[in-house]
């Protein structure tokens, strides 16, 4: 944020006005919500202070009982915050638990998303005593980290939290996705032009990420040129590659082929009736299926099971340099030969495991951003970090955070569903970062279009129509 507000004034607008701008905004906010009550206004050292400041006034014109402390002496205070400090008529405070006696309301505008160490002295002891009054965050909750959403010792629980121009990942990343309540963005004027200045690496997930990587609808394809797919499945547990292949063909995927043992041969035939069912008794078999050059991608893990003949069947497809997604067991079945998958690993590929299934296989530490960004750098493929806040990453250090998906999800088969939907983006020609995020998007949505009571099986049913609104630019 300091960057896009850098930017900003080197374009002409005051940053005294940005911060008026963003006081403004809070103020209004509350405002809506809220009936006057009296309020607490929490002000740090620097223009999150600074922010606090305007707040307090607008809020006490507008005749709201207002009471502000500051961290440190406003003598301290320095450019912007310092102006704003000076328009303020009240009493400036000590910042002690005795400004919330009476409050019922907390503004919270001591550090925002740049605090980088973990809140002490006064600052938290204030910040714990908000309890349950309802708190309303500048920017970002003190407390948590807004490069990664990592809570840095202690922040309170907010109801609001305004920020301003973009969301930062702590807003979308968890656990500091919980402390901010619900989100608002404010526009305070800073210049779009000025994320062109900025070209973070890093973004929420929605659809003007990639709709222009979906390749078009032509009248002229057939089956194969529509993307064709080959999942494999095994005979102890059919239903996760059966699922896998109904996410895929609901995304659009041309043909599909179900690579799987003789003995599960007929649940397959009867549970992808649309799709073609080979079966296949070694990795030479599954080998002779995927050469068929019409093959646009392979899906490899779900139900799969932790064995030999999972390992050796995804290699198979990475020797081949085939656009591959690992799931599930195929990810968790080089955890201890790490080194031969890695060495193996030459085409698109896109790994897509559950937080258990990557630190089977990585073992990189500190947050989630950090380490999905750290294990497709290690392994030259994207990952699918999958959870509540989706994280995918690429080998160049793009990363998107996936925000919508809803915790009906935590449902059994889910994860299979997505496999076989990023499988389907793949196969129909996206690159494999975009075809990832694509994929968790879409997941994402159908669930919560669809809401409670869902199962697995429900997902797929969901996704035609919501293709159809983003495919013909209706979304």
């Amino acid at each position: 944020m300091g960057q896009a507000d850098e930017s900003a004034i080197a374009g002409g607008t005051p940053g005294e006005t940005l911060m008026e701008n963003a006081g403004k905004a809070i103020a209004d906010a509350i405002i809506d919500r809220w009936q006057p009550q009296p309020t607490a206004i929490l002000c740090g050292p620097g223009n999150n202070g600074g922010d606090g400041f305007v707040v307090a006034r607008l809020l006490q014109e507008e005749g709201w009982p207002v009471r502000l402390g500051l961290m440190g002496n406003a003598s301290a205070l320095k450019g912007d915050a310092k102006i704003h400090s000076e328009r303020w008529q009240g009493p400036i405070e000590s910042l002690d638990t005795a400004l919330l006696e009476d409050s019922t309301l907390v503004v919270d505008a001591l550090f925002g998303a740049g605090l980088s160490r973990p809140p002490s002295g006064e600052a938290l002891t204030i910040l714990q005593a908000i309890d349950d009054r309802t708190c309303v965050a500048v920017d970002m909750p003190s407390g948590v980290d807004g490069n990664n959403g990592e809570i840095l010792g202690f922040a309170p629980l907010a109801h609001l939290t305004i920020t301003f121009f973009r969301k930062k990942p702590g807003h979308l990343l968890y656990p500091g996705r919980r402390n901010c309540g619900e989100l608002l963005v404010a526009d305070i004027g800073i210049p779009e032009i000025v994320l062109e200045e900025i070209s973070p690496n890093q973004a929420e997930n929605s659809p003007n990420l990639w709709l222009d990587k979906l390749p078009p609808h032509n009248p002229e394809q057939h089956k194969f040129s529509r993307g064709y797919a080959v999942i494999c499945g095994s005979a102890e547990m059919p239903g996760a590659a059966i699922l896998a292949a109904a996410g895929a063909r609901r995304t659009g995927l041309g043909m599909v082929t179900m690579a799987v043992p003789k003995e599960g041969s007929a649940v397959y035939r009867l549970g992808v009736p649309g799709g073609v069912t080979r079966t296949v008794r070694d990795t030479a078999t599954f080998s002779e299926v995927i050469e068929d050059p019409r093959v646009n991608a392979v899906l490899i893990g779900p139900g799969h099971g932790i064995s030999v003949a999972t390992r050796e069947r995804a290699l198979a497809a990475l020797r081949l340099e085939i656009p591959t997604v690992l799931d599930a067991d195929a990810i968790t079945v080089f955890g201890d030969c790490k080194d031969l998958l890695l060495s193996t690993l030459k085409g698109p590929c896109i790994l897509t495991p559950h937080e258990g299934e990557f630190k089977s296989l990585f073992d990189h530490e500190g947050d989630k951003l950090s380490r999905a960004r750290a294990a497709a750098q290690e392994c030259d493929a994207v990952i699918l970090l999958k959870g509540a806040d989706t994280v995918v990453a690429a080998p160049d250090g793009r990363a998107v955070i996936n925000t919508n998906a809803p915790p009906t999800l935590a449902t059994a088969g889910a994860g299979d569903v997505l496999a076989g939907i990023v499988t389907a983006f793949l196969a129909r020609g996206m690159p494999a970062f975009e075809a990832a995020i694509a994929g968790a998007w879409l997941h994402g949505e159908a669930a919560a279009r669809f809401g409670a009571g869902l199962i697995a099986e429900d997902i797929p049913e969901m996704i035609p129509k919501i293709l159809k609104q983003i495919e013909f630019r209706q979304y």
